[in-house]
This record gives structure tokens, sequence and C-alpha cells, in this order.
């Protein structure tokens, strides 16, 4: 009796199984897709700033649909270039895969747009400096006019500071004059001539360069990259502006208008109010001395920097650089006792969108880490970005046709006191 009712049970717990399950209702603009647009998209993708189109409404989304199916799909946009789990990151801009789902699903149902009842309030941007009136305001001392349709820019201006004293910096804030042709922004301090002789040297506003500013420097003030917001240092750490630098600052313009445009780019400046004991500064591993051979499709550069036996120091960013023929880059930290940290892996490099990575929280790098950079580069003619046709030896350089392998990490030494303290009032 209990064998006939199982076997007469079975058919009936089939059938449930294998029923087909619930059709779910696609997503919609007013209620999944607004609210990812507002999160990772809108900051850039909207009336003044620098993306080519707007993604606030549901007819800006609607109308760029494929765009963004073909953006998304191929990791392209948002743009975040560091694979993810190897180094963690302040505000990485990847898309989660949930949402890229999401995304897709919206645009293969047609895009509907949904109930109006469930459209969230619009984001409210505000307008001028975000950290708040600077202490002091360094401005381009001209005007640059781009021409039209110009391409990969690359232009350094001299500007001249007048403090009598050292400044310790907090934090800069970029402000770029169009937003529409500025692509990038990184700055250099120089104490010597060199910047202004290159300047003098080259004709019209500032002058032309490519994979840095032509000289050493001694030291920077950030940089600036669509997406990217303006930080503070943690207490008692400052970015070092000596008394009489100059700031050099290297803009990469991209001009798609059918129109010339100008730029006067501002870095807005704040100043130290409390103790600075510890100096923001700068590492960099590097390898000068390659030869990239042509048709090479995975050439690899390597270089190391271990840090000096009883000097413990903490990481708080990074930042790859390499030119057209780079590839890939990894970066990794071995401690004295064998145990490997990965700090940053891209595994698909594109010069046009550099970054300076923050850390979600410092990395320390006690007495004896060694630090170890692999950069890939591909030298074949297949390369869609090979400057070189056809191709030939790649050697270490400043021209668009050179090379770099380096990579810049930003440090404080944990024994440093510097002592500093702002004056009385």
């Amino acid at each position: 009796m209990c064998k006939r009712l199982l076997l007469v049970a079975l058919p009936a717990i089939f059938l449930l199984s294998a029923s087909a399950p619930a059709q779910e209702s696609p997503p919609t603009f007013n209620n999944e897709v607004v609210r990812i647009l507002q999160a990772r998209c809108q900051a850039c993708h909207r009336p003044g700033e620098h993306a080519p189109f707007s993604l606030i409404t549901y007819r800006d989304a609607y109308d760029k649909r494929d765009d963004i199916r073909d953006a998304v799909k191929g990791r392209a946009m948002p743009p975040w270039k560091p694979v993810p789990g190897f180094g963690e990151f302040l505000e990485p801009r990847r898309l989660p895969d949930a949402e890229l789902r999401t995304l897709v699903a919206w645009i293969e149902a047609g895009a509907p747009e949904g109930d109006a009842a469930k459209l969230p309030a619009p984001l409210v941007f505000g307008t001028g400096w975000r950290l708040g009136q600077p202490d002091h305001i360094l401005e381009m001392p001209e005007p640059f006019t781009v021409a039209a349709r110009a391409s990969d820019l690359y232009r350094c201006f001299v500007i001249p500071t007048a403090f009598a004293e050292d400044r310790w910096v907090t934090s800069a804030e970029w402000a770029p004059g169009d937003r529409k042709i500025v692509h990038h922004i990184l700055s250099y301090i120089d104490t010597g001539t060199a910047a202004e002789a290159l300047d003098r040297a080259d004709p019209g506003p500032g002058y032309s360069c490519f994979g840095g500013p032509g000289f050493t420097p001694a030291g920077g003030l950030s940089g600036w990259a669509p997406g990217i917001q303006p930080r503070v240092m943690s207490d008692g750490v400052g970015m070092l502006l000596p008394r009489g630098a100059k700031v050099v600052v290297q803009m990469h313009y991209n001009n798609e208008s059918p129109e010339r445009r100008t730029d006067r780019t501002r870095l807005g400046l704040h100043f130290a109010k409390g103790p600075i004991d510890k100096r923001q500064r700068s590492i960099a591993i590097l390898d000068r001395a390659f030869a990239i051979p042509p048709g090479a499709t995975r050439h690899e550069v390597r270089a190391s920097f271990t840090v000096p036996p009883g000097r413990d120091l903490h990481a708080n960013s990074i930042a790859p650089h390499m030119h057209l023929l780079g590839r890939e880059m990894k970066v990794t930290a071995t401690y004295p006792d064998g145990t490997v940290r990965p700090l940053i892996y891209i595994d698909d490099w594109d010069f046009n969108w550099q970054g300076n990575y923050t850390f979600a929280q410092p990395v320390p790098l006690p007495g004896g880490t060694r630090i170890d950079m692999v950069a890939v580069f591909d030298n074949s003619a297949e390369n869609l970005r090979q400057p070189s046709k056809p191709p030939r030896e790649v050697y270490w350089g400043e021209g668009t046709t050179d090379e770099m392998a380096i990579v810049f990490i930003g440090i404080t030494a944990d024994g440093e006191r510097i002592g500093w303290r702002p004056p009385a009032k």
C-alpha cells in the first residue's frame, strides 16, 4: 500500500517541479534603471560636464540605449580599469555584475519607461568648489585654445607661486575650465628653472609634453580625471609646496567639437590648519633600460623596489603608467615573511583612462617589503593602438612613440615627525 501511494505521488511532484516559473516583469527606467544611472553615470553624463551626452531623463537614456548596452557589456563604461579583488580602492566605479545585467535586460525588453510614481527625485549637483572656498587659487597663466577635432593633445603649463615660506597642502581641488575638452590633469612641482626653459622654447602658451613634464619633479599636487573627487589628506599628513616653487600642470585635451574651444583650468589649494607630522611622498618603481622588439605581442618589463630595513611605510595610493603599447600591469608587495599582497592589476591598459587609485585602507609596507611591478607590452602590427607602422624597436622616452614602465605609489613614513605647527594668530 505504501509503495503504491509513493508511485502515485511521484508524478504529481514531478509536474510541480517541471512547471514554468512565473514570468518576472522586466526592469523599467523609472524604478531600477534611473537609480543605477544616478549612482554610476550622472556625475559625468549631465549638462555642463565632459561626457558627450546626458543620461538624466528617460528620453536621454532611451535615445542612447544601444550605446549604453555596448559600453557596459564591453566594460568601457563606467571607466574603471583595476581588476576586482586585486587591491581594494575607495569609490570603485566598476559596474557590479547585477547592475550590468539589469541595464542589458532593460534594453533587450524594449527599454520600458515604467510607473512614474516609482521615479526617484532627481539628484542635485553642487556648483562651485566642492570642498569650500580654497585658501589659494592657482590658474593657468593664460587661456589655451584647442583646435577643432583635435585629439590627444598634451600641454604643460607653468604656474609660478610667490609664497614667502613653505606651504603644507591638505587638499587640492581641480576646476577644469572647459570640461568638454579636458580629459585628465596631472601636476608636478619644479623647484628649479627647467620647466620655465621648456616653456620659453615652445611658442604659444605652455609647452608640448606627453609621457611626463620633461624634468625630474620635486613632488606633485594630485591630479584629476572624470569621476575623481577631491580628497582631504589624513590628519597630520600634507603635501609640501616649497617656497618659490613652480606648479607644472599637464593637460590632456580631446576636442571632438567642430569648433575651437578654450580652456583655463584652476587649482584650489587648502592649507594645513593643524599640525603636520608626515609628508605625503611618492616612490617610483620603474625600468628605463628596456627594449621592446618589433612584433612582440607580450613583452614583459619588470622592476622591483625593496623598502629599506627598519623604515616602515604605509601606501595610500597607486598610479600605474605606460604609453600606447601597454597592455597589462600587475603590482604586488611581498612581505618579509613571504606573504604576497596584491596592490593593483590592470589587464586591459588604456592610456586614455589612466588613474591615481586611493586604497580603501592604507597598506602597510614594513621594512624589507619588496614591491614588484610587471608591465606587458604589445608591439605587434595587430595592436590597434600601435603608433609606428611598421612596428619598430621601442625604448624608454617622453615621446608619443616611446614607452614607459613605471608605477607611482603614494606613501607616508611611519616614523616621520616633521613637527610643523601652524603659526600663532
